[in-house]
């Protein structure tokens, strides 16, 4: 038996969550993150975890890994020198796009800058028709001079999006066939392989974001590989994707745009898991690190997937957990605008500088200042291995305090209040502008800043209970132990929903569950839990946007799909949700037939304690603690390692932890379940 590591790279810091194979031991660590290389963050983390804990590193049989480091570079621009080779008349899909405003009433904003330029776009004199037929062949000489360009543009990546690809891909590999005999060290995204779907703007700009990528995370992902191979020269190395499941190396260096949402889904898959045993299906997740907040919805212990976004407006189109973003984190910057007014974020002090408590050279005030001068943040954190600076934090928060005339204290809670007002609002995104009443779900915090802030978000939402995980600042390093092997296939065909049309639509479905099973036996996956899950892009004939309905799942040889008149109701029911109403009597046609592979890969399961018998935990010691201007408390502190199962604890108190802090403010109710779970009580709900 071995050890399974996982490993989430954030802004800010590196989490470690380690579990030993049939011994059931879980470790824990915790370092700041390395911007410039994170992979010496993930070495330096694993000696210092074996150091710390004695994890023998030879024995770490699988590491699985989720970064930022796909989403920072395209955020910061630093990604390759891309080219694009298109059909001829279809240069500039790129930059026409779909000439909708990112903000309706900002006249001055507009779409970001393609990353390719004009001068870097080439067209080649090439031609699939609608039906899949070819109306004009590739000329050997047409692709020779297009070949010729490329190679003088100075690119290092090259996109190849023809049109109607995703029907009849054979242009598009005969063109990167002969780029890649030509160019052997450029790197090449074909649309029909990066994203076959229809709608040429999405395809395209997916596939120009996986090529703009691919150097830079070829470099990482190299460079990981060699590092780790020293370190754990056993481990199997797996990359989690925006879908929430594991991928090889081999694939993540082909497509990199599959980690734009990387780190943020392993924290969902964790929470899955823990709701199934905390017999809580439906909950809103508030991932709080020191750049970002990430939200999303789950109900019925499942989240949805959506099949297309934007990333730093770039529309991304590929199956991600649905996550909305902001950027308000414990680095998150407190500023004046132009116009006066006092802000907090989107930018971030990071992981370096960093606060000002931090000490390694940050001046702004930011939110992680805040919650030390309200004293709701230990001095010391990483269980010590860390300190932080109150004088520098004061330093820092007079420089907006001073210019609004506020005290410290004031002007920290006022930093508090417009992250919270951020938070609310990407919650209510996700909840009310969808059709759910936020105050039947459960608010589960996490990440490092997430109980220092869960109470607040929740008062402000009506929201009665908040569950904070064990290790909430480890969570989604956890979540990738959890996660699954997965791949994603479609087949991208428009046709009717109907009785004449069904065998069509069982023959797609087959088909993509023979590709599923290929799959299987070449990744070599599992076999004890592999599963197909088949879904439907479906819509009223008119409509130009799609839903996705499940309609069956398979196993390693055969499959259950649903009957005509189940798919149909399905649909039905899911419009409904969505826009309050559905035409019954209407026609419908399918867009894209899906399925999804899954092969479990033995995740750890803690163990339920059989004790729970209610008593009163002796805290460690106090501090003084602020949670309204007229409302100062000496405040006990307890250690979460020291909980116990039945531990009740009444507000107000702070729970300190290695990786976290939780505050339980007057009036609220926090009890330990059988997980180890905190599960807190909002005081409004028991008035």
């Amino acid at each position: 038996m071995g050890w399974i590591v996982g490993v989430d790279v954030g802004g800010t810091f590196t989490d470690f969550f380690a579990f030993e194979e049939g011994g059931g031991q879980v470790r824990t660590w915790k370092r700041p993150s390395t911007p410039s290389n994170p992979a010496e963050a993930i070495i330096d983390g694993l000696r210092e975890m074996s150091a710390a804990h004695g994890i023998p590193l030879p024995e770490v049989g699988r590491l699985c890994h989720g970064s930022t480091v796909a989403t920072n570079a395209l955020i910061q621009r630093r990604g390759a020198p891309v080219a694009m080779v298109t059909t001829k008349g279809f240069r500039d899909v790129i930059e026409i796009g779909r000439q909708t405003r990112p903000a309706i009433y900002d006249l001055w904003k507009d779409q970001p800058a393609p990353l390719v330029p004009g001068r870097r776009r080439f067209e080649l004199d090439e031609r699939i028709m609608a039906d899949g037929s070819e109306r004009r062949p590739i000329h050997a000489t047409a692709l020779a001079e297009v070949i010729d360009e490329v190679r003088h543009s100075g690119a290092s990546a090259v996109a190849v999006c023809l049109l109607f690809s995703y029907l009849s891909p054979d242009h598009e590999r005969q063109v990167g066939e002969a780029l890649h005999k030509a160019l052997p060290d450029v790197a090449i995204s074909l649309s029909s392989a990066v994203q076959p779907e229809f709608r040429e703007f999405e395809r395209f700009t997916t596939t120009v974001v996986n090529a703009y990528l691919q150097p830079v995370l070829d470099d990482y992902i190299a460079s990981l590989r060699h590092r780790v191979d020293e370190v754990v020269p056993g481990a199997v190395v797996g990359i989690n994707q925006s879908s929430g499941g594991l991928m090889s190396l081999e694939t993540a260096r082909a497509f990199p745009v599959r980690m734009a949402l990387s780190g943020p889904a392993a924290g969902v898959v964790a929470v899955i898991e823990i709701l199934r045993r905390a017999e809580r299906p439906d909950a809103i997740t508030l991932d709080i690190g020191g750049t970002s907040a990430d939200v999303a919805l789950i109900q019925d212990c499942a989240t949805e997937l959506t099949h297309g976004r934007d990333v730093d407006g770039f529309p991304i189109r590929l199956p991600m957990i649905d996550i909305t973003t902001v950027g308000a984190g414990g680095g998150s910057i407190a500023w004046f605008d132009i116009d006066g007014l006092f802000k907090v974020g989107p930018q971030s002090a990071g992981a370096v500088p960093g606060p000002a408590c931090y000490c390694k050279g940050g001046t702004l005030p930011a939110v992680s200042d805040a919650n030390l001068v309200l004293g709701r943040l230990p001095e010391k954190l990483l269980n010590g291995a860390m300190t932080l600076d109150r004088g520098r934090a004061e330093a820092a928060l007079h420089t907006v305090a001073d210019p609004m005339g506020k005290s410290l204290e004031e002007t920290a809670l006022g930093i508090l209040e417009i992250m919270t007002g951020n938070m609310v609002r990407a919650i209510r995104n996700v909840s009310v502008e969808r059709g759910h009443d936020p105050r039947r779900f459960t608010l589960v915090a996490f990440g490092g800043a997430g109980g220092l802030h869960a109470h607040d978000v929740a008062a402000a939402l009506g929201m009665a209970e908040v569950l904070i995980p064990p290790a909430p600042g480890i969570l989604c390093a956890q979540g990738l132990t959890d996660a699954e092997l997965q791949e994603s296939f479609v087949l991208s065909r428009v046709f009717p929903c109907s009785k004449e049309t069904e065998p069509v639509l069982r023959e797609h479905l087959a088909g993509l569950g023979r590709e599923a099973r290929a799959w299987f036996a070449a990744e070599r996956a599992p076999t004890v839990a592999r599963r197909i899950e088949y879904l439907l892009d479906m819509r009223f004939f008119g409509q130009n946007y799609e839903l996705s309905v499940p309609v069956g799942d398979g196993g390693e040889s055969s499959d259950e799909i649903a009957p005509l008149e189940t798919i149909l109701s399905r649909f039905f029911a899911a419009h409904e949700r969505s826009y309050g109403f559905a035409d019954r009597a209407a026609p419908v046609e399918i867009v894209n037939c899906r399925a999804t592979a899954h092969a479990a890969l033995g995740a750890p399961r803690p163990t339920r304690a059989a004790d729970l018998a209610e008593q009163t935990p002796t805290p460690s010691g106090s501090r003084q603690v602020c949670f309204d201007i007229d409302a100062i408390h000496e405040t006990p502190a307890f250690r979460r390692d020291k909980l116990r199962p039945g531990d009740v604890i009444t507000g107000p108190a702070v729970i300190d932890q290695m990786d976290a802090t939780t505050v339980i403010f007057p009036g609220d109710i926090a009890r330990v379940d059988a997980f180890g779970n905190l599960l807190v009580k909002i005081g409004h709900s028991h008035d």
